[in-house]
């Protein structure tokens, strides 16, 4: 990571450190998880003033969990590659007794209870150590519109994280955590860890639970991970999830496909992501490219996200509409007005786009295209120039990665190099129980 967050501060201790030799370091003793979650911690207080990547932290929490971590390995008892290792979390996920405000000051909520995922890391031992900032509702693709203010990139303050689950990405990316969980629903995964420069997994639909996750459209919205490593998302995938990823195919058949069927992609982004693949030596069998106009998915997207988060969110609207981001507000109020024939329109789409991925997996293992097909944008911006055409940044955020919302496919961000000094993301995608495959490609690029 390029330091421009400032000359004399270097990112936390965590930066780029896998979650593997961090369990090693544990297991042989030659660190403890108090001394990790105080590396967490000692971050935060650093960084955090000028990244905003955290609502809250749990100080007295965290290292109460770490003790109890570091009195049951002492005592032989090892929960897994999670033991102790401080993880943060996405605060429209619920933890019992703290606030949960997905992002707004519009009814913040204090549950009683875990998250069935935030349930499932405890049990692995993993130490919450706090809550990441979000795109308000996780309506946005952008990370800079939150009742907390604008999660900044740690690669260039002035510019978008990404988003929605934007603080739980420069968590990762600056070191803060080793382990972040987020939530995707259009990209809101994938986005922010190509453009902070991570890695970021969005499983299967259903994979991870949901239960303690506040919706923003439910038939797309899925729990992921992020990591400074592929090898990091898998183990904390799988205890998540409760799926051991099988092997995978020794040299699965790989696919590029064209970002240009999906709308306009920067050239040089293209570029780098193939690059990526090459130096990795992993061998494209075919370049491809989907019957539908581009820009199709994002619009069939948009009608079912709108509909489903109006749905979800026109309690909390009611009253506070001038609480709440006019955007957002905007955004929620399309739902509103949207015909019922437009949302099921719009979901036969969904149906036809499944048959033709369905079709293009039947001859592929793997499909490989850029990630975002920008780098990160300027705060606050919403107009933007791509190869000399002029788009919407949130569209445009999210037109390689809605895709796979749609279909619900496991769909992975790893970091593949920069453009003008700024991170680009190569994303891998895949059927459901081939998830191996991806986080092995994955590894291959991190060791090109």
């Amino acid at each position: 990571m390029t330091d421009t967050v400032d000359t004399a501060v270097s990112p936390g201790y965590f930066r780029g450190r896998d979650i593997r030799s961090l369990a090693a370091d544990l297991r042989s003793g030659r660190t403890t998880s108090v001394e990790l979650v105080e590396h967490s911690l000692a971050a935060i207080t650093r960084l955090d003033p000028i990244l905003n990547a955290f609502t809250t932290v749990d100080t007295e929490g965290a290292l109460a969990a770490a003790r109890t971590a570091d009195r049951e390995r002492a005592e032989g008892r090892d929960r897994g590659v999670l033991h102790g290792i401080p993880v943060s979390v996405k605060d429209l996920i619920d933890i019992a007794g703290q606030v949960t405000t997905s992002g707004s000051l519009a009814h913040p909520r204090r549950p009683e209870t875990d998250a069935e995922c935030v349930s499932r890391l405890r049990a692995a031992g993993a130490v919450i150590v706090g809550k990441n900032v979000l795109h308000e509702f996780a309506y946005g693709a952008t990370g800079d519109r939150s009742a907390h203010g604008a999660s900044r990139n740690p690669w260039d303050v002035n510019r978008i994280s990404g988003g929605s689950s934007g603080g739980s990405a420069v968590a990762t990316a600056a070191g803060m955590v080793p382990v972040a969980v987020g939530t995707d629903t259009a990209g809101s995964v994938r986005v922010p860890a190509a453009l902070c420069g991570v890695t970021g997994f969005k499983p299967a639909h259903g994979d991870i639970p949901t239960a303690g996750v506040h919706a923003l459209a439910a038939s797309l919205d899925h729990v992921g991970v992020f990591a400074a490593t592929a090898g990091g998302v898998a183990d904390a995938y799988a205890i998540m999830s409760g799926h051991t990823p099988g092997r995978s195919q020794a040299e699965p058949r790989v696919a590029w496909l064209d970002p240009a069927g999906f709308g306009p992609c920067d050239p040089a982004i293209a570029i780098t992501a193939r690059d990526a693949m090459d130096a990795a030596g992993i061998a494209v069998e075919a370049t491809a490219r989907l019957p539908f106009p581009a820009g199709e998915a994002f619009s069939v997207l948009s009608v079912l996200q709108a509909c489903e988060a109006y749905a979800e969110r026109m309690d909390d609207l009611s009253g506070n509409e001038q609480t709440i981001d006019a955007e957002v507000v905007e955004r929620l109020l399309r739902g509103r007005d949207t015909a019922a024939w437009q949302y099921v329109r719009a979901d036969r789409r969904r149906d036809a786009f499944r048959s033709a991925i369905a079709g293009l997996f039947e001859r592929f293992d793997v499909v490989a295209m850029p990630t975002v097909p920008t780098v990160a944008t300027a705060i606050g911006q919403r107009a933007h120039e791509i190869g000399g055409q002029a788009v919407e940044v949130r569209s445009a955020l999210l037109s390689l990665t809605c895709p796979w919302n749609l279909t619900g496919h496991p769909a992975l961000s790893v970091p593949a190099g920069t453009v003008s000094g700024l991170p680009v993301g190569l994303q891998l995608i895949t059927t459901r129980g081939a998830e191996q495959s991806l986080f092995d490609l994955a590894e291959r690029i991190e060791r090109r």
